[in-house]
Order: C-alpha cells, then structure tokens, then sequence
C-alpha cells in the first residue's frame, strides 16, 4: 500500500485534550505501521495554557501550520482558567475564530447507535438500536458570529447583553449544498430544521433550502422541522432522521441531545470542513463534540472514542482511505460488543477501563481484523 505524504496537526488542547488524543495518536501510528498511512504529524497547542505564557488562546505558527495542513485532530479547549480569560480574547484566538477564519463552514456530526450500547442510553432500547444519521450544524453564521453584539450599560444600574441571529444567501445555500449532497450518499432524506415560524432569519432559511432543493437536488427527499419539535424529535424516534442540516445555534444544541442516543458525549465524533479550493483540497478539523472536561482531567477515565472516531472521519474525507475508515469503526465496534467500557458508557457492565486500556483494546481489535 503507498503511503499518502499528507500532514495532519494533532493538537491536545486543554483538560482531558492530552488523554484522548494520547490514545488516537496511538491508532494514527498503527494505521501507520500496518496500512502505510505515512501521515506527516505535527504537533502544536491551542488552549489555555498557550494564553498563560503568550496571552493568546492561539499562535499565529499554530494557525498556519493548521491552514497549510490536509487535516487537523484537536481535543479540548477550556477548563480552569478559561473563563478568566478576556471575552475579546476567547472570541478573537479561540476556536471560533479558527473557525471562521478558515472558512470551515460545514461541521458534519454522526450519530450511531452501536448496537452493543443500546444499554447504555437513557432512551428505550427500540428507540435507540439501528440509529444512523447525520447532524449538519452551519458553522460560521448566526447567533456566534452576527453584529451587533454585546453588553451594555441601560442605566439605573441595568445592562443588557444582545446578540444578531444574522444568515444570508450565500452562507445558506452552501451549507444545505452540503446537506443535500451528505443524503444523495446515504439514504436521499434531508431535513431542515429552522424557527420559520417565529424568526425572520428562520423563513429566510427555509425558503433558501426549498429553493435549492427544486433547483439542483429534485431526487432528494427533503422536509423541515421547527427547532423545538425536532429536538423532541431526536429523541422520540430518531430513526426517521438520515441527514439533517440545521444552522449554528440549534446545531449545536441538538447534536448534545443526540448524544442521549449514543449513550455519551464521549461517543460522538465531528468533521468541520471548508469548501474545497481548485485543486479540490478543504481545511479540515476533526474534534470529538465533548468538552474538555476539568473534573475528570489527569484521571485517566475518559473515553476516546469520540476522538478515534474523528480520526476515522479525517481518513474518510481528507485522505481517501475510506476502507481504513470502515476498519477502525469496525474495530471500535467489535470492542464496544466485547463488553469493554469506558466509565460514561458503562450502561449493564460492572466493570470499567480506563481511557488507555480501551486504546488497548481497539488496537487488539485492530490486530485481530488485520490478520
């Protein structure tokens, strides 16, 4: 097998940042070893810890080394400290900024439902078991990014914080473009979850995606939900989702509940991606949906899957070796259905691993499936 000579940024990050993408640096040097994966890594920091000693959450090398990279694997930002940091701050060199200032529109979130977790979900077992679908949050609009924004003085001692829930044309039919093309692929469904009904910027969107829809994606099934009922609706019976394209603010909200389904934040996997440019090359970042976690950091107990599982994102979409992709799922799959549980997961299962022994355990399994 030839090796790809891609460059792939691993970042930590904060809090359990170090532990999680401990053990999916691990699978990176296996495929590596055994698939000729030959992956370029370069390691930089983003974090608090880069604002202790730069007064930045972020290094303009670390921003460039990111931008002239196939793909970036990050684990956590925030934790002690970070609320201390100035707002100007946090929103000029955090992640968000990142973000937006490489264009990474487009955060693709999975949501499945491993059949040896169903245990491990609060939802009915009937609800949860064969779950297979896509949250598409809009990444660099709405409530995070619009203008005017902020808190002010009103007097008598009175402030008022305000922030603009602000879409046009342009942001909303590149990220429902992704949507539809995402359901041509699966199962040729997509829903679009806005707040038509109570918000201008909602009708904007809908009408948008019906536009693009009738224009370009004919053959795509395509319906809508209000905000409020699909969230409702992710959790009562989330197998009629396939794909479901959603702006910033209701994205992330929604694809945290859906995390009931998988049993765990630590479970679900993210890929935020650019559109792609001549040659046809994204920016890409690859993060587990989680947090960084402060109360569990140094522990030695948080579930990397989420973050392996990014990683097997990062081989699907930015270095074409999707049977690498399906080898690491499958591995992963058949560790979770050998009863090996973190502690968030643990469901009927007494006893727990911690996070380096479930990297054991898939790299096992990655040796089992590669003999």
């Amino acid at each position: 097998m030839t090796k790809n000579e891609r460059t792939m940024v691993v970042i930590p990050g904060d809090g359990i940042g170090s532990e999680i993408i401990g053990q999916a640096s691990r699978v990176v040097e296996w495929f590596d070893r055994h698939r000729g994966l030959g992956l370029d890594i370069k390691e930089r920091q983003l974090g608090v810890n880069v604002y202790e000693k730069h007064g930045t959450l972020i290094q303009d090398e670390t921003l460039e080394a990111i931008e002239a990279a196939d793909a970036t694997l990050f684990g956590a930002i925030g934790g002690d400290g970070y609320d201390e940091i100035p707002r100007h701050i946090r929103t000029e060199t955090g992640l968000l900024s990142v973000r937006r200032r490489l264009a990474m529109f487009a955060n693709i979130r999975p949501v499945v439902a491993f059949d040896a977790l169903v245990d491990a979900s609060s939802l009915k077992p009937e609800i949860v078991r064969g779950v297979n679908m896509i949250i598409l949050r809009e990444l660099n609009g709405g409530l995070y990014f619009g203008q005017p924004r902020g808190i002010e003085d009103i007097g008598n001692g009175e402030r008022r914080g305000f922030n603009t829930m602000a879409y046009t044309t342009p942001e909303i039919r590149r990220v429902a473009r992704v949507g539809f093309e995402l359901a041509k692929e699966r199962g040729g469904h997509l829903t679009s979850v806005d707040k038509a009904n109570a918000l201008d910027v909602g009708e904007l969107w809908r009408e948008e995606v019906i536009r693009l829809g009738a224009e370009e994606y004919p053959d795509v099934l395509l319906n809508h939900l209000y905000v409020d009922n699909a969230m409702l609706q992710v959790v009562r019976d989330p197998k009629q989702f396939d794909v479901v394209v959603t702006e910033n603010t209701f994205g992330d909200i929604m694809s945290d509940c859906a995390a009931a389904i998988g049993g765990s934040l630590g479970m679900l996997p993210s890929a935020s991606l650019s559109d792609p440019d001549k040659e046809g090359r994204r920016q890409a970042f690859y993060e587990p949906i989680h947090g960084c976690a402060p109360d569990i950091a140094g522990q030695n107990v948080a579930n990397p899957i989420g973050t392996i599982l990014s990683f097997a994102m990062a081989m699907r979409h930015s270095f074409e070796r999707p049977e690498d992709a399906t080898l690491l799922e499958s591995a992963i799959a058949n560790t979770l259905a050998a009863g090996v549980r973190t502690a968030d997961i643990a469901g009927d299962v007494s006893t727990t691993v911690s996070t380096t022994a479930m990297g054991d355990a898939i790299l096992d399994q990655l040796d089992r499936l590669a003999r």
